[in-house]
């Protein structure tokens, strides 16, 4: 399959390139100049050096499916709200629709689990079509993100998936993020001052989101014109405590977990899963 990706050098995006690559697709990415994957690939895909907001109408044609992997302000990087919306929603969507334009029928695009913000608070495993109640600039631009998605897949007949991933973590992952921190200080003999840990999330390995990804790309129920809207995880929640103390373990961590440390943060929600 020919693919058009963006957000290849993120996250989430160099496990995806990883895995499409291995499956023999043949793909088209997006990247800023000299920027590269975060994990290995068995071989190099089509490099184009460019904004998001380029015109890719070019590149488009002959392409299969677009997967859309690309955003600004993922914590805990930090983006303006004009930064937020220019990117994750104009930007988008100007690309959505040259991809439209160019006869592209298939569009996998990443959403956020952010989007529900509050919602959340009301469910014990958030269902996809909760209502959509962010909190924070990023949740709110991917979600009119989303919602632009799904009224231009209605409007011009496309197949749509939405797929919303939780808790991520892996290889690749800001130094920032919970698991690469503990690993930091696993490895390096360090304490790690954390918060009680009795938060419950669904912490998915960022392979398997990747693979979420791909194997949307076969997928025989999306129909042209009735998007559909997935969270992705592991439907295995746990504390934030058990999560940190089975790795603490496996890295045989010399150090200790000071649990309690820290407190939680403002507006902390304590439970925070998905229906899958």
């Amino acid at each position: 399959m020919n693919i058009f990706l963006t957000g290849g050098t993120g996250f989430i995006g160099s496990h995806f390139l990883a895995q499409a690559l291995q499956a023999g697709h043949h793909v088209k990415a997006i990247r800023r100049a000299g920027r590269g994957a975060r994990v290995p690939l068995s071989r190099e895909p089509m490099w184009l050096d460019g904004a998001l907001g380029a015109d890719w109408s070019g590149p488009l044609d002959g392409c299969d499916a677009l997967v859309h992997l690309a955003a600004v302000g993922v914590s805990p990087q930090k983006a303006t709200w004009d930064e937020l919306f220019q990117v994750n929603v104009l930007d988008s969507l100007r690309l959505w629709r040259q991809a439209a334009d160019a006869g592209v029928k298939r569009f996998v695009i990443c959403g956020s689990c952010m989007e529900y913000g509050r919602s959340g608070d009301r469910y014990p495993a958030i269902p996809p079509d909760a209502p959509l109640e962010p909190v924070t600039a990023y949740g709110a631009a991917k979600a009119a993100s989303s919602m632009a998605a799904l009224a231009l897949a209605a409007e011009r007949k496309l197949e749509l998936l939405v797929s919303r991933p939780f808790s991520i973590f892996g290889e690749g992952q800001h130094e920032g993020n919970l698991w690469p921190s503990l690993r930091k200080a696993a490895l390096g003999g360090a304490d790690f001052p954390m918060t009680p840990g009795e938060q419950v999330r669904d912490f998915v390995p960022v392979e398997a989101v990747a693979k979420t990804f791909l194997a949307a790309l076969d997928r025989t129920d999306l129909r042209a014109g009735i998007p559909r809207v997935e969270n992705a995880g592991t439907g295995k929640p746990q504390t934030l405590r058990a999560f940190a103390e089975h790795w603490w373990r496996h890295w045989n961590a010399r150090g200790n977990l000071r649990i309690g440390a820290l407190p939680y943060r403002d507006n902390e929600v304590m439970r925070f899963v998905p229906q899958i």
